[in-house]
């Protein structure tokens, strides 16, 4: 994908330094532009994006999640949640059960379709980690996970 890495690459433009943090602002945003461009591209294939892959994403590795608990997980509202989690029940990536223990939850599970466009979408953003992990060395691998632990842990 030519056009992948070329769009990636934008973070080396030249950008007037406002404040001393500007450098490492720039290389956030890029870098997440740069981390889910082939995933995003292989989305919309599907007719999905990114806040589609998040709930996929989420609900892969916690089968079963109460609609509430993925709600507190994504950081997000109930409207923000209702479109995209709707497309995907119509899709049937995902199902929907009512919870045993309390019949007005619903429980959210992927559906074997919804597994393999998770896995295929997640395994772009894994394999520019995998690369950049490699560049950077077990020392730099292992900063960025601290600094991203600090940010994300910023209330």
């Amino acid at each position: 994908m030519a056009k992948a890495s070329q769009a990636a690459g934008l973070h080396r433009a030249a950008l007037d330094q406002l404040h001393d943090l500007d450098a490492a602002l720039e290389l956030m945003y890029y870098g997440w532009r740069g981390m889910t461009l082939e995933a995003d591209e292989y989305l919309a294939k599907q007719g999905l994006s990114r806040p589609h892959h998040r709930i996929l994403y989420v609900v892969a590795r916690r089968p079963d999640i109460a609609i509430g608990s993925l709600l507190e997980v994504l950081g997000i509202s109930k409207q923000a949640l209702n479109r995209p989690l709707n497309l995907l029940l119509e899709r049937k990536l995902v199902v929907s059960k009512r919870s045993p223990e309390q019949h007005r939850s619903k429980l959210l599970r992927l559906t074997a379709a919804g597994q393999r466009i998770e896995h295929r979408a997640s395994d772009y953003e894994r394999n520019v980690m995998r690369k950049a992990f490699d560049r950077a060395g077990a020392s730099g691998a292992a900063a960025w996970m601290a600094v991203m632990e600090a940010i994300a842990d910023h209330n």
